[in-house]
């Protein structure tokens, strides 16, 4: 027993996400009693290790090496290949993502001195939680649920596979059609391009990735379609038939017929907040998503939740932080919450695109007066190797502060480039300060540091909010 010997925990943790996981291991280190239950729906990890950001970088490292092939070319070596061994692909994928669930299970948590629960866990009342074979109760109470990928109810859905399925593949398709424009969307159509797969992507907008700034999103869609993947815009599936061979027609809203070997939905996810007892005990909710203030506190004063059940920016390392910083509060006596401006952000595409901060039409509405730097360019490998995909970065500064409030990037290595300069960002980097760095050379980062010029100026009043 544990708070004053009223609970059986100090601390219940429902869900082994990555924002669960989190708060679990770090709230233990500081002496309270904790339990961690995980349904086992995906494995421990949650969705980012078992079928989602690591699972998936490892699919995207493995399709940059055909390209890679076609590259080396230029640079003197000769190579003939074959198609990818795509079930090695599979079976050493499953090997690394089992090897970090043991991890999780045995370093990350056990050793920490969380005890690990496996079963699914539901709320009779705000202090009990009823498991597979017995109720337990707890002080406070950490929901760290995640999400789950949405499906589209069409005639054929169950022809449709989503990104929990898509990692189980035990064939490469030879065509595939994906419904979506967001980040899994647009990963795996690279992904699958890069394996040697006919790729179509249906998008219901005319560009892809609505949430990023419009020139990056232009420069990419255009990269997408030269490396030979086909966008089908204002446009969605209607319908998914399977034919005598084993084939499949996926028909649009346009009327038009694609067959292809596999259909898949990257159309969003929602929260896995269903059947887990939240409305019995009161809390609110809307749309599924759990509603917390910004200490990751419900409206019941001792049920907490992070991640993607709450309305929160839906990325990995931010449910981490929100963990730590509750875990911190709640137990460490190290009262913190979690900041979520200048969350820096990378789509692994080909090419990355990495973004941190506003975007223009953002900083517009929120700054008033802005300038805008941005340079596109050929990389300097491409000179050589013969590709033809392009570099783009943007810069957006604040013209009242000179403070750098937007980056932007799409190419080669976006991601690591964008996590650097986003510390900076986050330490109120000016305009002036980054001028005065000196690049790395040669590099495709250094040209961040040597846009002088504006290429354009917003000259507006700064908003009387901001007075």
């Amino acid at each position: 027993m544990s708070a004053e010997k009223k609970y059986d925990y100090d601390l219940f943790v429902i869900g082994g996400g990555s924002g669960g996981v989190r708060a679990s291991r770090i709230a233990a280190k500081y002496g309270p009693k904790v339990a961690l239950a995980d349904d086992g729906a995906v494995g421990l990890g949650g969705t980012c290790v078992n079928v989602g950001c690591v699972p998936k970088k490892l699919m995207v490292y493995g399709s940059e090496y055909g390209r890679g092939f076609k590259d080396a070319a230029g640079f003197g070596w000769d190579s003939k290949v074959g198609d990818a061994a795509w079930q090695r692909l599979i079976t050493n994928k499953d090997k690394e993502i089992s090897r970090l669930n043991g991890i999780y299970e045995s370093f990350v948590l056990k050793k920490a001195g969380v005890e690990v629960i496996k079963s699914k866990a539901s709320l009779i009342d705000a202090h009990t939680i009823q498991l597979k074979d017995k109720t337990v109760t707890a002080d406070k109470i950490m929901v760290s649920v995640g999400g789950w990928p949405n499906m589209l109810d069409i005639p054929g859905k169950e022809h449709i596979i989503t990104s929990n399925e898509v990692f189980y593949l035990k064939e490469r398709p030879k065509r595939v059609v994906i419904i979506g424009a967001g980040y899994i969307a647009v990963e795996f159509a690279g992904i699958f391009e890069g394996y040697g797969t006919e790729v179509t992507l249906v998008q219901r907008r005319d560009l892809i990735l609505k949430a990023f700034d419009k020139d990056c999103r232009t420069l990419l869609q255009e990269e997408l379609i030269k490396s030979g993947i086909k966008i089908e815009s204002k446009a969605n599936v209607v319908k998914v038939e399977k034919k005598p061979d084993g084939t499949l027609d996926a028909t649009l809203s346009t009327g038009k017929v694609i067959n292809c070997d596999c259909v898949m939905a990257a159309i969003g996810r929602k929260p896995k907040t269903s059947g887990i007892g939240l409305d019995k005990v009161g809390v609110k909710m809307e749309r599924g998503y759990i509603i917390v203030d910004e200490w990751q506190r419900t409206n019941v004063p001792n049920i907490f939740a992070c991640g993607d059940c709450t309305p929160t920016i839906q990325l990995t390392p931010v449910a981490l932080h929100e963990g730590h910083c509750f875990a911190d509060t709640q137990f460490g006596g190290l009262v913190r919450k979690a900041d979520k401006e200048y969350v820096a952000t990378a789509v692994f595409s080909h090419p990355n695109l990495g973004t941190c901060g506003y975007t223009e039409s953002q900083a517009r509405a929120k700054f008033g007066g802005i300038k805008i730097f941005k340079e596109s360019f050929t990389p300097l490998k491409n000179r050589i190797s013969g590709a033809t995909d392009k570099a783009f970065m943007k810069v957006i500064v604040a013209t009242h502060t000179d403070r750098v409030v937007g980056m932007h990037m799409v190419g080669h290595s976006a991601g690591e480039i964008m996590q650097g300069f986003s510390t900076a960002m986050r330490m109120g980097m000016t305009k002036k300060q980054l001028d005065s760095t000196i690049g790395i050379h040669p590099t495709g980062a250094e040209e961040f540091v040597t846009m002088r010029t504006a290429h354009s100026e917003i000259k507006e009043p700064i908003p009387a909010s901001k007075i």
